[in-house]
């Protein structure tokens, strides 16, 4: 893989960082963990990459609401 591709895996986790509660960094940094362990297999690593944006995704929606 290379870095680019890496860097792209890698943006649920860093967008879970940017959350106000913790709980969404851990399932977040798994998810990019799978999709670049999946990266042979382009479908099943979309998949957990969509599942990842769409748990860092509502938590900075949580974070946004709550200020």
């Amino acid at each position: 893989m290379s870095v680019l591709q890496i860097s792209i895996a890698a943006m649920p986790f860093l967008l879970s960082l940017a959350s106000r509660n913790g709980s969404a960094i851990a399932p977040c940094l798994i998810t990019s963990i799978f999709t670049v362990l999946l990266g042979e297999e382009p479908h099943r690593a979309v998949v957990a990459w969509c599942v990842g944006v769409l748990i860092a995704a509502v938590a900075f929606r949580e974070r946004l609401r709550a200020t």
